[in-house]
């Protein structure tokens, strides 16, 4: 099964991104910030991550730059879902392979999912 990290502190919204892509076959794990995203992903390498922009101890920015600066998860592909931020994450284009400004359409992410990891549609 190809795995998912889902980082958002909006229970509600990792709680439905997360049902989104079980529904379609993924593992999905949670994080509520950035810093604890950083534990799992060095734990247990997701094949992506969608993250939030704004939480609490590290903004989705500042896991990004951790990732990006690391060489074994340079290539690991980033979603950002963003409330207000969409515009600062699309300033960094080379720290996300997407952004999506919420509210999203469950069915473009879900595209999106399956471009990054190479899955058939």
């Amino acid at each position: 099964m190809t795995k998912i990290l889902v980082v958002d502190d909006e229970f509600l919204v990792a709680e439905t991104v997360t049902y989104l892509l079980e529904d379609e076959g993924y593992e999905v794990a949670q994080a509520s910030h950035g810093r604890q995203a950083l534990a799992m992903i060095q734990a247990d390498r997701p094949a992506l991550v969608i993250t939030d922009f704004m939480m609490p101890l590290m903004t989705g920015l500042e896991l990004a730059q951790a990732l990006k600066a690391l060489p074994e998860y340079r290539d690991l592909p980033i979603i950002l879902m963003s409330g207000a931020q969409g515009a600062i994450a699309r300033d960094h284009h080379d720290f996300f392979a997407a952004v999506f400004d919420k509210p999203f359409q469950n069915q473009l992410l879900l595209d999106q999912v399956r471009n990054l990891i190479d899955l058939p549609q």
